[in-house]
């Protein structure tokens, strides 16, 4: 897949756990896992807020286009 998801590294940065992420954002840790490992085929615009805000970055500092 051509998009990936940086959650892990923002995570390590804020030394913020999954279950905390999961919490904070409202979605289940599984969910989080499925984000993070690069399975999920969509994000919605409302999760893609709620993680921006929780880890106060962009959502180019989320998702990126690998050539």
């Amino acid at each position: 897949m051509a998009i990936r998801i940086s959650i892990d590294q923002l995570l390590a940065e804020r030394r913020m756990s999954v279950g905390d992420f999961a919490e904070a954002i409202g979605i289940t840790p599984a969910n989080v896992a499925v984000l993070k490992n690069g399975r999920a085929k969509a994000v919605r615009f409302s999760t893609l807020d709620a993680i921006c805000r929780v880890l106060q970055c962009q959502p180019g500092d989320v998702l990126h286009f690998d050539t």
